[in-house]
This record gives C-alpha cells, sequence and structure tokens, in this order.
C-alpha cells in the first residue's frame, strides 16, 4: 500500500476513535485535536459518513453510528 494512502486510513481511523471516545464532537474540535486544517478533517468525516460510521447531529456537530465496527 503506498505510504501516503496508510497515513490517511491511520488518520481517518483515529478520527472515528476520538470522536467514538469523545461523543458528540464539533469540526472545529477534531480541527484543534488533530493539529489539521479544516478542509482535511472535512475529507475525512465525508468518508466516515460515506460509510455510515459518522453522522452530523447538527451543523458542525459530529457523533458515531450504530454501525458495528472492528477496529484493528
Amino acid at each position: 500500500m503506498n505510504p501516503s494512502t496508510n497515513r490517511m486510513l491511520n488518520r481517518v481511523k483515529d478520527v472515528y476513535l476520538y470522536i467514538k471516545e469523545n461523543g458528540t464532537v464539533t469540526t472545529q474540535e477534531l480541527v484543534d485535536a488533530f493539529e489539521m486544517n479544516q478542509r482535511t478533517i472535512q475529507r475525512d468525516l465525508n468518508i466516515l459518513t460515506y460509510n455510515n460510521l459518522v453522522k452530523s447531529v447538527s451543523r458542525g456537530k459530529w457523533t458515531v453510528t450504530n454501525k458495528k465496527v472492528r477496529v484493528s
């Protein structure tokens, strides 16, 4: 696997786990926690949303869905 792809997958997994551990979080909280720009965080959230792993409970607030996930 391409190293940049592997880094991206690890980052997306870390974002998912952060949301799962902290409950409902804002996009800005994620930007601050991961020290990345908002566009990068939004891209990761889009991936997670597409895979039905997170959902937006209101504008800019995110929480995990009830979908069963096995994280390795």
